[in-house]
């Protein structure tokens, strides 16, 4: 199946392609791309260059640094921004999707507490999910003209529980920077107008950080209180999140972290390394898990013992060390589409399958 958004991986590629077509943006790009073969960064994603883009924007100033000036430097970022946005503007094909499945298990539960959605996603699909599902949801904007970035009322946080909290880290192709002092969401943004897309917790101006830094407080701010964050998709690759979350569980000891994680665990040495001293941070992985910082393999069992958990386990074929035929569990949950299904089958959703 063809992803409707690429990954890291798939998006650094395409953008590199297209700044190596571009007559315009080509010879900035690979001087920018040089600057990594020089440091010994051989093979940057997309928000590595950009970063790096962006900390020789802070000390261009007037003159130029590593052959590039201030205006060069804007230019190439506005470009790249531009052409992520065109990437990440995709629609739902359809209610079936995970998205849906999540949205539908949260418009369904009754809860005390709000449900705070964390994501370094750029695009708008759990936006669409959230609408097409009728849930209300608050994302640090306000107003319906022209929604400005509101952070009092993000602080504040008086809205009923039933409103989902919808924070995006890393920024979004529908913020742009108005003026220096505004930040507002608009569905339609001009070429020349600066995207806020941030891949790493640099200040850039102040405009441009405070909405990354008022929603890291909300991230902050869970773990004033006991609570359960549940990660999907999340490679533990920004470390200034893990640090927010490591600092927030060792400040509460009655908060938890379950990281369901695609694929096998020796594919994430980072959590690995965070789980190992780490208590209240569970790896769930494909074939392993770290609980309690201790790490082993799924059981296995006898056939005829197994237990079915539809979605969430699989079990295969081994042979163990008294060569006798067994079943070994595989944790599913990783694949945020199991992820998805797993949610609506909890609410008996049937016409989500």
């Amino acid at each position: 199946m063809i992803p409707l958004i690429p990954d890291i991986g798939g998006l650094t590629q395409t953008i590199c392609d297209k700044m190596n077509e571009s007559r315009d943006y080509k010879k900035s790009f690979t001087k920018v791309l040089s600057n990594f073969k020089k440091d010994g960064h051989g093979n940057p994603n997309i928000e590595d260059i950009l970063t790096h883009i962006r900390s020789l924007e802070q000390v261009a100033g007037t003159d130029s640094v590593r052959g590039l000036n201030a205006d060069q430097l804007i230019e190439l970022d506005k470009h790249i921004c531009n052409e992520i946005s065109i990437l990440m503007k995709k629609s739902l094909p359809d209610t079936k999707s995970p998205y849906h499945k999540i949205a539908s298990w949260i418009g369904a539960i009754h809860r005390d507490s709000a449900i705070q959605i964390f994501t370094t996603n750029y695009d708008l699909l759990m936006e669409q999910a959230l609408e097409d599902f009728r849930v209300p949801f608050f994302d640090g904007f306000s107003g319906s003209f022209h929604p400005f970035f509101d952070p009092q009322t993000m602080e504040e946080d008086d809205l009923p529980p039933r409103w989902v909290r919808l924070w995006k880290l890393h920024g979004s192709i529908n913020w742009r920077l108005e003026s220096h002092e505004n930040v507002t969401r608009s569905e339609e943004l001009e070429v020349a107008q600066m995207r806020i897309i941030y891949p790493s917790h640099l200040k850039y101006t102040e405009s441009r950080k405070m909405p990354y830094f008022a929603m890291m407080d909300r991230l902050r701010a869970l773990f004033k209180k006991q609570s359960i964050l549940i990660t999907s998709g999340y490679s533990f690759q920004d470390q200034h999140i893990n640090q927010t979350l490591m600092e927030g569980i060792k400040s509460n000891p009655k908060s938890n972290i379950f990281a369901l994680l695609y694929g096998k665990l020796e594919s994430y040495p980072q959590a690995i390394s965070l789980s190992s001293t780490n208590p209240n941070l569970s790896l769930l992985a494909l074939d392993e898990a770290v609980i309690g910082t201790k790490r082993a393999s799924w059981i296995e069992q006898k056939e005829e013992d197994l237990t079915e958990i539809p979605y969430a386990v699989d079990w295969i074929d081994t042979i163990n060390s008294e060569y006798i035929l067994n079943k070994q569990a595989q944790f599913k949950l990783g694949d945020f589409m199991n992820f998805g299904s797993f949610l609506a089958d909890m609410i008996g959703d049937s016409k989500l399958f």
